[in-house]
């Protein structure tokens, strides 16, 4: 178990990026989750759950600072667990967005996706800031 006094944490840019990244990724899990609730309740929110280009681009805001942080992080020893899991959650996000033949699957996908990513990004910044 990785444990840090906060007070003690120094916020790199690789952390920092990790926190972005995370929080693209709850963003994308949530309009995932929230919006087909909302879509019940109000008409405007329904044309945003079904619209194709809200999805695409929270994926093309995700991938640029993913890639980013997984490029900084690849000299470290130790960072395969988190290369690993962030690249297939990007992918599963990139699959789900811009593939035609799944969109039947779309939203498990990108909920999978998504809460991979995120929790790798949240993983490496524990972990970044542990290490101080």
């Amino acid at each position: 178990m990785i444990s840090f006094d906060i007070k003690s944490v120094q916020w790199g840019p690789s952390a920092r990026m990790d926190l972005c990244a995370v929080g693209l990724s709850t963003l994308c899990v949530l309009h995932c989750v929230a919006l087909p609730v909302l879509a019940a309740l109000m008409p405007l929110a329904a044309q945003a759950a079904e619209s194709e280009l809200v999805h695409r681009l929270l994926v093309v805001a995700a991938v640029p600072v993913s890639l980013r942080v997984i490029w900084k992080t690849l000299p470290a020893a130790g960072n395969r667990l988190f290369v690993g899991a962030a690249v297939v959650g990007l992918g599963l996000l990139l699959l789900a967005a811009f593939v035609e033949a799944v969109s039947s699957y779309e939203e498990p996908i990108t909920i999978a996706g998504g809460s991979l990513l995120g929790l790798a990004h949240l993983w490496n910044c524990v972990r970044q800031c542990g290490n101080g």
